[in-house]
């Protein structure tokens, strides 16, 4: 009985400590999607990422026009040329589209490793500001918004750092 009882005050003791440092505990969320792509810097790193992407496929349409119009050449030049001479010029074709495929390939992940390359940048340098807002509005826990099921819009910080960021951050460079 007397273990009983200890065990009962030691249970409640914890829980009412426990609740004074939930009250003194602040949380709120942020919507990271919204910062990377509302911000100065996250516009810039897109709009950067959307030039090279614009270049490749206008590269990659020139290409295919060429392999195209090869292709018609040598379908029309079928009946003219000889079966040894046909064959490869067929086979010149396949090796060259095999390679712009290869090349297609290559320039499409450059482009998204650019891409994993722009957030991550972008969000070493938010990282500072976040950790300077908690710190001046003592703030315990930031979570991002899609990670919670459901909170008030009071605790969404969002704005409040896309305005930090644009005053400190204009532009990041990719290259």
């Amino acid at each position: 009985m007397k273990y009983l009882v200890r065990f009962f005050v030691i249970t409640l003791i914890s829980f009412c400590t426990t609740n004074i440092n939930a009250e003194t505990l602040s949380i709120v969320y942020i919507n990271m999607d919204k910062v990377m792509n509302q911000t100065i810097a996250g516009k810039n790193l897109k709009n950067q990422l959307e030039i090279i992407h614009n270049n490749n496929i206008q590269e990659f349409a020139k290409i295919e026009n060429e392999l195209k119009s090869e292709e018609t050449s040598i379908i029309s030049q079928k009946n003219i040329l000889s079966n040894d001479e046909y064959n490869k010029k067929v086979n010149l074709l396949k090796k060259k589209i095999e390679k712009y495929k290869k090349e297609r390939k290559k320039k499409i992940d450059y482009v998204e490793k650019k891409r994993i390359e722009a957030t991550s940048m972008l969000l070493k340098e938010i990282n500072p500001i976040l950790a300077e807002y908690s710190k001046k509005n003592k703030i315990s826990i930031i979570l991002q918004k899609k990670d919670i099921v459901l909170a008030i819009t009071e605790l969404d910080i969002t704005d409040e750092i896309i305005s930090l960021t644009d005053s400190k951050i204009k532009k990041i460079n990719l290259n």
